[in-house]
């Protein structure tokens, strides 16, 4: 897995978005019918973005790819077209029909710009994002530690970094904010004593150089938001509603697959779908994001579904991040609702990953 910060990899399109919105929003992929079990649902080819290269992340997809989930849910073929990009001025322009980003992401773009997006699922029910520290350094288990600490962030993240404190009462003033790149080594080097970085990133690369590491989560402590999400324009959902139900049933085997058994996840991103990866940081970086991806909700509702109660803390993050957004603006969940309704086999996504890896077989 890259250094490179995930928010700066996905940070806030501005003049691309602008510029994206003015052209006319087309669908890339086939018509919509049939449902996730149909291979007669004809979609067609369609276009993803993912956030970032190709690596555990994104594991999931690459099940759906391999094990032909993608094909029995009616498309021809998915390109998941590699990132670092947030997809938003690909999705405004119709060169992509679904994105893979994040909450922060959409929610600005629609706030700030008027974006006619929705986000209709999420991998990843906490993010990532965290203050990383020493355990024999700077050790900041708690927002109170941030005071009088230097604190390594990066350019892009700055306007997240405010958030955090803005979240929690702190003034800057109350502590040194240092310009970083997304190298650790300012921290591991003592020239700062927090980091901001991400917690199956960074934070694996300082670990597994054999260091012991804090973790000030940003989900834990007043930035809770979703990522990993599928984002569609508007248009496109309504012009293909049954596709995109068709595609996340697709998505739901796949990770239920992943699940199943994540180590053999991994070696598989590494050894059919990655390019480079290390195989020791790709194992740490998929065990990291399974706290990510499985809650106590997941487990009541199935995969990606964002309970009421996790949509108004992304709102209420993006507030404090300065962009004001309705719920009913950035999620549209009944996809998914009719999904499990219409297929409830697949909530249990448990059994569902064994039956799947048995037939693999």
């Amino acid at each position: 897995m890259s250094t490179n910060s995930t928010f700066a990899r996905r940070g806030l399109a501005t003049g691309a978005i602008l510029a994206a919105g003015t052209l006319a929003l087309t669908a890339c992929g086939g018509s919509a019918g049939g449902d996730g079990d149909d291979e007669s649902a004809g979609h067609g080819d369609i276009a993803v973005q993912q956030s970032w290269i190709k690596n555990e992340e994104f594991a999931g997809e690459f099940y759906a790819t391999k094990y032909g989930y993608y094909e029995e849910a009616g498309f021809g073929a998915v390109d998941l077209i590699d990132g670092p990009d947030t997809g938003v001025a690909g999705l405004l322009s119709g060169q992509l029909d679904i994105a893979i980003n994040d909450a922060i992401v959409t929610g600005a773009a629609i706030a700030n710009e008027d974006a006619p997006l929705t986000i209709v699922g999420a991998t990843f029910q906490k993010s990532p994002f965290t203050i990383l520290s020493l355990a024999d350094g700077g050790n900041i288990e708690t927002v109170d530690d941030l005071a009088g600490k230097r604190i390594g962030v990066q350019d892009s993240n700055a306007a997240l970094f405010q958030a955090l404190l803005d979240a929690n009462g702190i003034d800057e003033s109350e502590l040194e904010v240092v310009p970083v790149q997304f190298d650790p080594s300012p921290l591991t080097n003592g020239e700062v004593d927090g980091f901001f970085a991400y917690t199956t990133n960074e934070a694996l690369t300082v670990e597994l150089a054999g260091n012991e590491i804090t973790n000030l989560t940003f989900a834990d402590n007043g930035m809770p938001f979703v990522v990993e999400t599928f984002t569609v324009t508007d248009q496109f959902l309504a012009e293909n509603r049954e596709l995109v139900k068709d595609f996340l049933v697709a998505e739901i085997k796949g990770w239920a697959q992943v699940l199943n058994d994540p180590e053999a996840a991994a070696d598989l991103v590494v050894d059919e779908f990655g390019t480079d990866l290390d195989p020791v940081k790709t194992q740490a970086g998929m065990q990291a994001q399974l706290e990510l991806i499985v809650s106590e909700d997941t487990e009541a509702n199935g995969l990606f579904t964002v309970t009421d109660e996790l949509q108004q803390q992304t709102i209420d993050s993006l507030a404090t991040a300065g962009h004001e957004v309705a719920a009913e603006d950035l999620f549209d969940l009944s996809l998914l609702d009719e999904v499990y309704e219409e297929n409830p086999e697949l909530v249990d996504y448990a059994a569902l990953g064994a039956d799947l890896a048995a037939a693999a077989e």
